[in-house]
């Protein structure tokens, strides 16, 4: 078939070679073809030839499967002649009675922790023996750890396995086999060992017991379990494991199990276990460091547990106080009674902290929150005894430490105990010696990358009771330990993690009992974090790169892990696929992943695979490569690439290194594509469109989080070869701790460098430096040094052939690499600062300057980078050096680097150039500075002028001159402060050179004073003085506040205003409506704007902006609908304005322009009312037979009617009395030769249709040689008249209420018919007011003349009715255009509330006063309304 196969190909290639020879051969007309026939053809003989090729290669597939079935067939038919034969001699040999005899007999393992180990042997004896298992001389019991052993007995071999072997498996295990013959016996040692990933319950001995068993129907394997964690005090921690489930049942979950340190975990508050959905979860919610421990899951299944365990740390929160101890834990109750409690604890780990000196216990009841101290004095121990509690009563306990620094905080509480149950009671163990001794000096082993074993003996004294160890650490060279562990560990060994890769620790121990921490432990041997030794794993990725008929070139992928070591050789195998048997292809170990196996069968199919060696010895083989036909490769493309190799992962890229291949083809290679798929996808995407010539490609634009998968083709003349291997999934995620490189010049020696400082490392990694991603090896140009974690790559003599992409790999890491490109600019940046290294100088801060001190002294200082205490250094000024001496000081400070030199006498002789020379060892520096001209005249005259204030200090002065602040209530305050004064000081006060005396005087003493100035507005604009002074002299500060002084404090005012500005105010006036805004403090000078519709409004006839000191407003005169809509008020002060608005539509402008109207009629006919003006006194004393005139003005519109009357009743005119009215203006009552009788009470009624006012004149008349009565003589007192409300009778308001006239010609006013509205008052006795009256001081005499009710019954008056006589109250209405607020009339429902009245009322001729005597007038409050 090969010939045959043979053949065939070299007749196509003679045909095509003769096809190709185009000048012997010519195609004939008729076998020409269009273009559609000869792409059609073509097509056809390129699928034919590629199933021709197929064929063939299905056809070699199907040889090799025939040859390797007929072997195993024979294999197996040779297995089952033998076993009928063994089978033929065990009937022999059971027909014969024997004694057991081990016919295999057990032997010795060492294994690693983890790993399971299979004891077996082979017993023959007659009868058939039993056979027992024996650890230790103890029976193995499978029942007492189910699924921890597996005892089997088939066909006479009988096995003991082990399951996940720990360190306290190592004993010595028997086989005793016994039948009625007699017994034999077989025994062997297993050792169990530390494995590389030093697992805790391996290394530490801790195996929780198992709660119970039982029997699952599940297939449950764990996956992604929880690493070792770290928690914080308060915070809360999850610990979760991915579960496989066969079958996966939605209501037949799995047997999980949780244990923290053997004791297993109950679900409640403090703990949550869930299983479901694949996942087996336990959520600490709130961590306290009783929550430290090794946490192990256990699940049940078919074939018996699985488990994994990992520690959770649990470090001490921040403490209340900075340096106060951590919370004491496992808070416990013992020796329960009636009478006490004894409370027991551990302590806390002090580290850093001082050494606690005490514990204070607090209790509380269960199901409440107060807590309560015990002990008034800390107990130095870790136990007390609390008594004083109430019998039955359950109780929580919780402790906190004590020491120097302050208190600690609270230990997690207790469980609840009852004060009764002592039949519970569990008794407290410990040591009477006192604090245990020190521990053994611990000893410290590899374990992890990133975690120690540490081992230890016990304290020699003070074992019993004792609680466990805690564990410090620290780097070497530092000074600082800090805790391993925050909780007492019971063991005497115990794994540190957590530690960082590479750093040097030691190690120290201290015991832990009731009585506190023992002394520590001597300090362990320094010891690097590095991975135990171990095997490297199995290479990977096994691939053919040439073949030429009898040897075949194969390359490899390193080991993933190193095992702690170098790896120092490969080792290949080899085998035909017809043969079962391994050969060897290299007796010694070859360095490179490359390897040309020789002596090799043509057409024959081979299997490859590759072991890889370290210190630790050869590790585990790769698995067999894919079958591999030795055939001679001719085609004209390349092969393949190999050993593709990522480096510099990051969340969005990645660098592919790859090797060239080894063969090329028929031409040279000339690039190569580079082709992308996401994991498990099969469609990859080219990510180059061109090829490209360098062996690497960085790739961006990846997905964080996603898995990748590469290849690369290669690229010559003839086309693409052959695909590499397709890479290993990558992850875009960078390596925990990535750091990349950094650029930098050495400060001592100004050499060039690149840097990178790795996160992880172990002791076999080497740093691999690379440029353009070719090692550089061995290169003059460049040097490489490695110190610890960090590697150096610096240039001897740079320049640009040393630009590029430098890159760095550290071996036996989980690819810790970087990248760097070195640019023109860059190196030049650092050549310049290398020149200035190589070539030094003295840096300087700041060069060479001036200041102006005070005395008027001038220094001139520069300040270098740094100095030495050898430095030296001169000042030269115009030419001529300048030494330290009489006006020149000069002087300098190493720690600061500034050099100084201060001019005492600075003049106009001082102008010129100063120069400042430094020489620092090989260093030296020069700063100039010129003082020439303008610049030189600016500094002398700072320093005259710290002159004069140096001598203006030396008496009382100011500190700090006037300024201004505004306060609360908008009072401007100029303030300054005042220092070196005396009790003789005096200070004054200024305006326009004016003094001004404040209210309270300045107390200099205090060393501050101020000057208020109240109701701030531009009449105090000015220029304001403040002059101290004493015996010393004195001091004057000036300040002016006019404009942008004056408009600051004027938007400081405003700023407060219009915080405190309140909610626009409605208010109606008899002109029209206003809008008033309350607020702190208001003056015009404050920028206020009013707006209508977000139209600005100007003051004018219509709209009056006014304002008080109280409030701003403004009002709308003779309103109208036009003036609906929205009006705001903006107070800006100049950074922020304020606003407020107010609706005036709707039902509140319909409200607010009825009230108007009813405040413009009472404001009318209040003005044309009939009154008194003036000329009526108030008591009258005469002597018999004089002749008395009372005689008065009046007014009124119309003109009102008058009457008079005596003692209440009206007074006609006669003889004896005679009345006049002229002009409507004056009116007198005359009295001629008055009598005794003629005493009495007068008074005057003046009124017309809008209303009037009456006034009483008291008149005594005394006999000749009569005392004068105590009438207060000389002190004539004006009569006040009394307001009387008006008539019935029309007025111009727009009221529909009439009202009548009475008439004056009647002695006594005709009484009126009940009516809606009644009559007026008049000096009548009057029926009682429909409202109520004040309560007189004077009982009042009667009237003769009856008084009117209230005009409008249905009106309440803003003011209480009055009984005649009883004192008028003083008017509540203001006078018009008021500022203030007046109250709503009762019975108008205004939409905003009003202040008092709106009614005006003219200024009366006499103001109301209380008197001894009843008042003498009335007044209506308001015109009747609708």
């Amino acid at each position: 078939m090969k010939s045959s196969s043979r053949s065939r190909s070299q007749a196509q290639a003679t045909a095509t070679e003769a096809m190709a020879e185009s000048e012997y051969y010519t195609i004939p007309v008729f076998r020409q073809r269009t273009r559609e026939e000869t792409e059609g053809t073509e097509e056809y003989q390129r699928v034919s030839t590629k199933l021709e090729k197929g064929l063939a290669a299905i056809q070699e597939e199907l040889q090799r499967m025939r040859i390797s079935t007929k072997a195993q067939v024979d294999s197996l038919a040779i297995e089952r002649e033998v076993k009928e034969k063994m089978y033929r001699k065990v009937d022999l040999l059971e027909e014969i009675p024997r004694m057991p005899d081990f016919i295999v007999a057990l032997r010795p393992h060492t294994v690693w922790e983890k790993m399971p180990v299979k004891l077996f042997c082979t017993v023959l004896g007659t009868p058939r023996p039993i056979v027992k298992w024996y650890k230790g001389g103890v029976p193995v019991d499978p029942l007492s750890a189910p699924g921890k052993y597996k005892i089997e007995s088939k066909y006479g071999v009988h096995s003991l396995i082990i399951s996940r072997c720990v360190v306290s498996d190592t004993a010595d295990y028997s086989a005793v086999a016994t039948n009625s013959h007699g017994t034999a016996t077989s025994a062997a040692t297993v050792t169990v060992r530390r494995g590389t990933g030093g697992g805790w319950s391996s290394q530490i001995g801790i195996v929780p017991r198992l709660s119970g068993s039982y029997f699952s129907k599940l297939e449950v394997s764990l996956v992604h379990c929880f690493p070792v964690t770290f928690g914080v005090e308060g915070e809360s921690a999850s610990l979760q494991c991915s579960l496989v489930v066969v079958p996966d049942l939605p209501n037949l979950l799995p047997i999980i199990e949780w244990y923290r340190d053997e004791k297993l975990l109950q679900p409640g508050p403090l703990v949550g276990m869930s299983v479901g959905g694949g996942v087996a979860n336990l959520v600490l919610p709130h961590l306290a460091k009783d929550d430290e421990g090794l946490y192990t899951i256990r699940v049940f299944t078919k074939d018996g547990t699985s488990e994994h365990c990992a520690y959770l740390f649990v470090s001490d929160a921040t403490p209340p106080v900075a340096g106060a101890p951590g919370a004491p834990m496992s808070v416990k109750a013992y020796d329960i009674s009636s009478e006490y409690i004894l409370v027991a604890w551990k302590p806390p780990n002090t580290v850093n902290e001082a050494p606690i000196t005490g514990y204070f216990v607090d209790r509380c009841e269960v199901g409440s929150d107060s807590w309560v101290q015990c002990n008034d004095a800390p107990v130095k121990v870790c136990k007390y005894p609390v008594q004083n509690l109430k019998p039955g009563h359950s109780y929580q306990f919780r402790v906190r430490a004590v020491n120097s620094a302050g208190v600690s905080r609270a230990s997690r509480p207790s469980h609840g105990v009852t004060a009764l149950d002592a039949a519970e009671s569990t008794k407290l163990e410990g040591s009477h010696e006192g604090v245990a001794s020190a521990p053994g000096q611990p000893v410290a082993t590899r374990n992890t990358k990133s975690s120690v074993f540490v081992q230890w003996e016990a304290p020699r004294h003070g074992q019993e009771g004792l609680m466990g160890y805690y564990i410090d650490a620290r780097v070497v060279g530092s000074k600082d330990w800090f805790a391993c562990n925050h909780k007492p560990f019971k063991l005497n060994r115990f794994v540190v993690h957590g530690l960082t890769p590479g750093e040097t620790y030691v190690f120290r121990v201290q015991a832990v009992n009731v009585f506190g921490l023992s002394e520590e432990s001597q300090e362990s041997g320094p010891i690097a974090v590095e991975p135990a030794l171990a095997t490297p794993s199995a290479p990977y990725g096994i691939s053919l790169l040439n073949c030429d008929g009898s040897s075949m070139t194969v390359s490899w992928s390193s080991p993933k892990r190193c095992g702690g070591s170098k790896i120092i050789a490969y080792y290949v195998d080899r085998r035909d696929v017809d043969s079962l048997a391994w050969k060897e292809v290299n007796v010694n170990g070859i360095m490179d992943q490359v390897c040309t196996v020789d002596n090799l069968t043509e057409g024959t199919f081979y299997e490859f695979k590759v072991q890889a060696a370290n210190m630790a010895g050869v590790g585990l083989p790769s698995a067999p490569s894919l079958p591999m036909k030795c055939e001679a490769w001719t085609m004209e493309q390349p092969g393949p690439a190999y050993d593709l190799t990522f480096s510099e992962v990051r969340s969005h890229s990645l660098v592919l290194v790859w090797k060239a291949p080894v063969y090329t083809g028929a031409s040279a290679v000339s690039g190569y594509f580079v082709d992308m798929a996401k994991k498990g996808s099969c469609e990859f995407v080219a990510l180059n469109e061109s090829a490209i010539t360098q062996r690497y490609m960085q790739v961006t634009g990846l997905e964080e989080g996603e898995w990748y998968v590469f290849r690369v083709r290669t690229v010559n003349g003839h086309g693409i070869g052959r695909p590499s291997l397709v890479t290993e999934a990558i992850c875009a995620r960078p390596p925990p701790g990535t750091k990349e490189i950094i650029t930098g010049v050495d400060e001592e020696t100004g050499d060039i460098f690149l840097s990178l400082e790795a996160s992880d490392i172990s002791q076999g990694s080497a740093f691999v430096w690379s440029k353009n991603y070719k090692p550089i090896g061995e290169c003059p140009r460049v040097t490489v040094s490695t110190k610890g974690r960090t590697s150096r790559l610096s240039f001897m003599n740079p320049d640009k052939d040393d630009l590029g992409r430098y890159s760095v790999l550290v071996t036996d890491t989980d690819g810790v690499s970087a990248s760097h490109t070195l640019t023109e600019d860059e190196l030049n940046s650092m050549l310049e600062l290398s020149h200035a290294i190589r070539n030094p100088i003295v840096p300087l801060k700041h060069g060479l300057n001036y200041e102006v001190l005070e005395k008027g002294h001038v220094r001139f200082w520069a300040q270098a980078v740094k100095l030495s205490p050898a430095v030296t250094y001169r000042f030269v000024v115009n030419d001529k050096e300048v030494t330290s001496g009489e006006g020149h000081k000069i002087s300098h400070d190493v720690s600061t680097g500034v050099i100084q030199m201060i001019v005492e006498n600075f003049t106009r002789d001082s102008e010129g150039t100063y120069t400042l020379q430094i020489h620092d060892g090989k260093a030296k520096t020069q700063s100039s500075l010129v003082l020439v001209g303008d610049v030189f005249l600016v500094g002398l005259k700072e320093a005259e002028f710290q002159r004069r204030e140096y001598v203006r200090k030396q008496g009382a002065h100011f500190s700090e001159y006037l300024t201004f602040t505004v306060n609360e209530d908008c009072t401007v305050m100029l303030t300054c402060k005042v220092a070196n004064v005396k009790k003789e000081t005096t200070f004054h006060w200024y305006k326009e050179d004016e003094e001004i005396i404040p209210e309270t005087p300045p107390n200099v003493m205090s060393g501050a004073c101020a000057l208020p100035i109240p109701l701030f507005s531009r009449k105090d604009q000015g220029v304001y003085k403040a002059v101290i002074g004493d015996d010393r002299g004195k001091d004057t500060s000036i300040y002016e506040i006019s404009g942008k002084i004056f408009d600051d404090i004027i938007n400081a005012i405003a700023r407060l205003a219009g915080e405190s500005a309140s909610e626009l105010v409605l208010q109606c006036t008899p002109e029209g409506i206003r809008l008033q805004c309350y607020m702190t403090y208001y003056t015009e000078e404050m920028k206020t704007v009013w707006k209508h519709k977000e139209s600005k409004i100007a003051s004018s006839e219509k709209m009056r902006i006014g304002g008080t000191s109280e409030m701003a407003w403004m009002q709308i005169c003779d309103p109208s609908d036009k003036e609906k809509g929205l009006y705001t008020i903006e107070i800006s002060d100049g950074v922020k304005t304020h606003a407020r608005t107010f609706d005036l539509s709707g039902q509140a402008y319909t409200d607010a322009y009825e009230e108007y109207l009813r405040l413009k009629a009472a404001a009318f006919a209040e003005k044309n009312r009939g009154r008194v003006l003036g000329g009526l006194p108030d008591v009258v004393t005469i002597m018999e037979d004089k002749s008395l005139s009372l005689t008065c003005t009046v007014w009124g519109d119309p003109t009102p009617e008058v009457t008079w009357f005596k003692n209440e009743q009206e007074v006609a005119s006669n003889e004896h009395t005679r009345i006049t009215f002229d002009g409507g203006k004056f009116s007198s009552l005359v009295i001629n030769q008055v009598t005794p009788e003629d005493s009495g009470k007068y008074s005057i009624n003046v009124r017309n249709k809008y209303g009037g006012e009456f006034v009483e004149i008291t008149v005594s008349v005394y006999r000749h040689g009569e005392q004068i009565p105590d009438s207060k003589m000389g002190q004539t007192k004006m009569a006040t008249p009394a307001v009387i409300p008006p008539s019935k009778t029309p007025t111009p308001a727009p009221s529909k209420t009439q009202t009548p006239t009475l008439s004056m010609k009647s002695s006594t006013p005709a009484s009126t018919p009940k009516s809606q509205t009644p009559a007026p008052k008049s000096p009548t006795p009057a029926p009682k007011s429909t409202t109520p009256a004040p309560k007189s001081t004077t009982p009042a005499p009667k009237s003769p003349t009856p008084a009117p009710k209230s005009p409008t019954p249905g009106l309440k008056s803003p003011t209480p009715g009055l009984k005649s006589p009883t004192p008028a109250p003083k008017s509540p209405t203001p006078a018009p255009k008021s500022p203030t607020p007046t109250p709503k009339s009762p019975g108008f429902k205004s939409p905003t509330p009003f202040g008092k009245s709106p009614t005006p009322v003219p200024k009366s001729p006499t103001p109301s006063v209380k008197s001894p005597t009843p008042s003498r007038f009335m007044k209506s409050p308001t015109p009747p309304r609708k």
